[in-house]
């Protein structure tokens, strides 16, 4: 089996696992160290734990509790791939339900968590303003709702919470050409990542990742039009790791590339004709 480490923090670490094992392969067994999630994205594998026998395929989910053994097999098909998710006993704590709920073994494809896996890839393949590490936290906790069949809550913000989440957004402005990540801002907020999340969006009606990336957009826009800087060294300087990245994430928000919009902001009228059909 083939792992690749996608994000690390310490919330949780999430990796991609490729397996190539078929039917004329020995099965293997793992034992888990902590609670996890492992989304599965693509082929088919069963699956003996404690909890019983399971056939996952496509859209299922593997769910790890700490100290369980997992005899995988191949029976039917060859391979599989797997979007994992490895939480922290502090995130566990802060999802609430009960224990019990991560002894479940598995959980079928049921459209409520596979369009949470899902949208966990298109961020892990940087096709999403959202950040990993947020989707993984709202997957954990939809899970946990259904399973155990408790829904959370919805709080109303204090003066304070507001305070919090609006200060943390202008520090995310001014900082939003650094490397900033979700724990970052949730311990400025003096807040765990889990629930500064939880508070972030209720008040401001995005996520913190996705407000990050919408200041970098924000500037970088203003440069474009401002200035004669190079596209590649905006994008470096609004805080892209990447021109490619850069690109796809502007073209996705403004319907036009950077240099499109770029001359449209010098007066070519008929690019913006052509895009939003003004007259």
């Amino acid at each position: 089996m083939d792992a690749t480490t996608l994000l690390t923090s310490q919330a949780m670490t999430v990796s991609e696992f490729r397996c190539d094992a078929g039917p004329g392969d020995q099965p293997f067994a793992e034992c888990r160290t902590g609670h996890s999630i492992a989304y599965v994205r693509s082929g088919s594998f069963g699956c003996h734990c404690r909890a019983g026998f399971f056939d996952l395929v496509a859209g299922s989910l593997l769910v790890g509790a700490p100290g369980e053994e997992y005899t995988c097999t191949h029976e039917h098909v060859s391979g599989d791939v797997c979007l994992g998710f490895f939480f922290s006993e502090t995130l566990v704590d802060a999802l609430g339900g009960r224990r019990e709920t991560w002894q479940v073994g598995a959980a079928p494809p049921l459209p409520e968590l596979m369009v949470l896996g899902e949208l966990a890839q298109t961020a892990a393949d940087g096709n999403s303003d959202l950040g990993l590490d947020e989707v993984g936290q709202i997957l954990a906790g939809r899970f946990v709702e259904i399973v155990s069949g408790i829904r959370r809550k919805q709080v109303t913000p204090t003066a304070r919470d507001r305070r919090r989440a609006v200060e943390a957004a202008l520090w995310i402005d001014d900082n939003s050409h650094a490397a900033i990540d979700l724990e970052q801002a949730a311990q400025l907020a003096d807040l765990s990542p889990f629930h500064f999340l939880r508070l972030f969006s209720n008040v401001l009606g995005v996520t913190p990742h996705q407000y990050l990336v919408r200041s970098r957009l924000r500037h970088a826009a203003r440069l474009l039009a401002d200035d004669d800087i190079a596209v590649t060294d905006i994008a470096y300087d609004v805080g892209f790791g990447d021109l490619s990245n850069f690109v796809r994430t502007f073209h996705r928000a403004a319907g036009l590339s950077p240099t499109k919009f770029r001359q449209a902001s010098k007066g070519m009228r008929k690019i913006l004709q052509d895009r939003f059909t003004l007259n």
